[in-house]
Formats: structure tokens, sequence, C-alpha cells
């Protein structure tokens, strides 16, 4: 049984370890705010992208000269797989959810015969993907010196995805993270980004309006289509980043509830120990009374 001292010092240590989850958890909820703010603003931009494009896709006249990022190469062999992490730890199960979507599309692909590239951003998935495929991991991306993502980071990825498609390094490009829904709840995605896929939900009314285009659609697209890639990895960067301040509050609340609950206990045990000690006291001194 531990000693009374052991069990201050131990009782102290939960105390302090409280305090610093409690401080987490409110910087946690002030960052949330704002990436949560961002992720808002960003959905309709690269979704009204991603309609522009597929209405563009309708106009086009000659489907085989159209562009590559936009139907595909007509091959289904190689697929390229980027996963959006974070950098840093104490988000409860942020990173093991994009990570565990992910391991699950590898082992389908390559249960399938198909060849697999894997782009790893953000030092916590890279350990974990690692662990399995690190033979299959082509590049890595760390950002963990910048204090918020921006375009120029998502345009980093960009670049790299568009020199491996125009080297014919892979026929698909599938993006994983985390979709932004609430404090509490965070959705691992996983978005087909080359060739562009329509994901609209079948219940969904879809953007059907006319526009006319100056110049020709064909022309547009060419300009679009690599900068839609950077719009859709800068998307998926802020959803991550609300995601994971959301997770990261939600993890440091019951950290703080969890070591309240032990202190509880530690003092109950504590104050067990001192009354049984007291009492040894009491009994020792009693019977050295009575021998006398």
């Amino acid at each position: 049984m531990p000693s009374l001292d052991d069990l201050k010092k131990r009782i102290k240590s939960v105390k302090s370890t409280q305090k610093i989850t409690k401080a987490m958890k409110m910087v946690a909820a002030a960052k949330l705010r704002k990436a949560q703010e961002n992720a808002e603003k960003g959905r309709p931009y690269s979704q009204k992208m991603q309609n522009i494009i597929l209405n563009l896709t309708r106009s086009i006249n000659d489907p085989e000269n159209a562009p590559k990022l936009l139907v595909g190469t007509g091959k289904d062999e190689t697929y390229l797989c980027v996963v959006l992490t974070a950098d840093r730890g104490l988000c409860g199960g942020f990173n093991s959810n994009i990570c565990k979507l992910a391991k699950n599309n590898f082992k389908s692909l390559l249960e399938k015969g198909k060849k697999l590239k894997i782009i790893a951003v953000g030092s916590k998935g890279v350990d974990q993907i690692k662990r399995e495929f690190e033979k299959y991991i082509i590049k890595e991306f760390s950002f963990k010196e910048k204090k918020q993502i921006t375009f120029l980071e998502a345009e980093i990825i960009g670049k790299e995805i568009m020199h491996l498609f125009q080297n014919n390094e892979f026929d698909k490009c599938i993006l994983f993270y985390n979709n932004f829904k609430n404090v509490i709840t965070q959705i691992p995605q996983a978005q087909q980004i080359i060739p562009v896929k329509n994901d609209t939900p079948k219940n969904q009314k879809e953007d059907v309006l006319s526009y006319e285009f100056e110049p020709e659609e064909d022309e547009i697209l060419e300009d679009l289509l690599p900068k839609n890639i950077s719009t859709q990895v800068f998307k998926a960067f802020l959803e991550n980043a609300a995601s994971e301040q959301g997770s990261r509050m939600t993890a440091m609340d019951n950290a703080t509830r969890n070591a309240g609950e032990l202190v509880d206990k530690l003092t109950i045990n504590y104050n067990r120990s001192r009354q049984a000690s007291i009492t040894k006291e009491l009994i020792e001194i009693i019977s050295g009374a009575e021998s006398l």
C-alpha cells in the first residue's frame, strides 16, 4: 500500500495535470471558433467551383479531347492517396479516424490488384501509416512550424499532385481528411479529386443553371482545373483545422473530468490511510499505557 507521502505527491501531480488539460481545452475552444468560421466560409467557394467545372463538362463537344484532369487517363490501375492529418497530438481520435479510413481503402485497392502511391501530410499520420504501408509512401509533408495553414501550403500539395499526374504517375487521386460537423462529430472523408467526380447527393438538386463562357469552355477548364486541385486541398485543410480543435477540446474536457475523478479517489484513499495510521498509533499508545 502506498505511503501517505506518496499519495500526497500523486494528488499534487494529478492536480497539476488537470490545470494543464483545462488550459488546453480553453485554448482549443478559442481556436475552434476561428477555424470553424474559416471552414464554413471556404465550403461555398469550393462547392461553387466544383459546380462550375461540372457545368462546363456538360458543354464539351468533344469528350475525347477533354482535359485529362476532368475525364481521367482512361485507366484505373494506379491510385494516388493523399492523407491529411495533424502535426500535433492530444486531439482524441482525430488522426486515428482519418488513418483508419485511409488504411481500409489501401487494403481494398491492393486486394483488387491496384497500384498504390501515398502522399502523407502531417507527422502524426506519417507515423501511423508507416507501420503497415511504408513502402508505398512516395512523399511526406509536415507544416509543424506553421501556426496556421494557408493557401500557399495547399498549393505546394496541389503542385506536387499536378507534377505527378503530368508525368503519368497515377490514374486517380483520392483525398482523405476529416469533415467538420460540430464539436463532437467529425466525419472522415475520402474525396476523389482526379478525375473530377460529382459528389452531389442524389436527393440534393444540382446547379443546372446555364452559363455563357468566354473564352471557350476548353480554355477555361485548362486554367481552372489545376486551381481546383489546390482549392479542394485547401478546403480539406480548413475542415481538418476545425475538426482538430473540436476533437482536442472534447479530449481535454474528458481528461480534465477524469483527472478530477482520480483526485477524488486518491483523496479518499489518503484520508483512509491517514485515519488508519492515527488509529494504529492510538492503539499502540493505549496498549503501552495498559502494560505499565
